[in-house]
């Protein structure tokens, strides 16, 4: 199977290296248009996908990624030719801001469509990507678009006005942890620990703790009373973070990017 990519930046180059590392896609069967700031030209040469010149090689695919801004959305779908769209190739756009009704003012009803949020992770098999589809979508188009994008990560379906929090949550939510990541480590630096084994360590507690809640399906609350035992170091750590006000921080921050 060939997937059409409009876009190589942040968001288009993670989901390709995604789909290549999953060994489920070979990188020539990637196609990708890319635009006038020739990133996708780079990315080609680090990632060895097939770069294409005229859409109408897009025919060659079974499934349309846009992953630009959202501005270029539209102006993009609008872009493709008769061949591409007479074909009825299934298309997803990764964008906020530009919702399935819009995209199908331009295709028309019977186009099949996807709204999809994915998140950095995409690029090692890692990722959440919430999505919606639209309702004229066929069981066959969704099989194809979930084949794909299950190569990435976690694909979850969810009614398109919730796409925006899925974004701030588990798309802007790896800059927090990176910011986690950082902070933690710097205490560990402070405390003796060399940056890189600081890092280290703090990066495989995250995975494990993440890992642990997946696996155990318990409550976070149950899981940190697991650790915190009376008296113990670990309440003491928490009653500091709460008198610092780290939970509000944390909601506040994705207030912020919703506003």
């Amino acid at each position: 199977m060939k997937i059409g990519f409009f876009g190589a930046g942040h968001m288009g180059s993670a989901m390709i290296q995604g789909l290549i590392a999953s060994g489920k896609i070979p990188a020539q069967d990637i196609l990708v248009k890319g635009g006038r700031s020739q990133t996708a030209k780079k990315r080609q040469k680090e990632l060895g996908f097939t770069l294409i010149d005229q859409l109408e090689e897009l025919t060659e695919a079974s499934l349309l990624i846009v992953a630009v801004n959202p501005a270029g959305v539209l102006p993009i779908i609008q872009s493709l030719p008769a061949a591409v769209t007479d074909k009825k190739i299934p298309l997803v756009s990764v964008a906020a801001g530009v919702d399935i009704a819009e995209m199908t003012e331009v295709l028309g009803s019977d186009y099949p469509l996807a709204h999809c949020i994915p998140n950095t992770p995409v690029s090692v098999n890692e990722g959440v990507l919430g999505i919606s589809y639209s309702e004229q979508l066929s069981a066959a188009d969704k099989e194809i678009i979930d084949q794909s994008l299950q190569l990435l990560g976690s694909l979850i379906e969810i009614d398109e006005p919730l796409l925006g929090i899925v974004g701030s949550v588990a798309g802007c939510g790896p800059a927090f942890v990176d910011l986690f990541i950082e902070a933690l480590s710097d205490a560990g630096v402070f405390y003796g620990l060399n940056r890189e084994l600081s890092y280290q360590i703090v990066e495989q507690m995250i995975k494990g703790a993440a890992e642990l809640a997946l696996q155990s399906k318990k409550h976070p609350g149950e899981l940190k009373d697991g650790v915190a035992t009376p008296g113990g170091t670990t309440i003491k750590g928490v009653v500091a973070l709460e008198k610092h006000g780290f939970r509000n921080a944390v909601i506040e921050g994705v207030k912020g990017t919703m506003e």
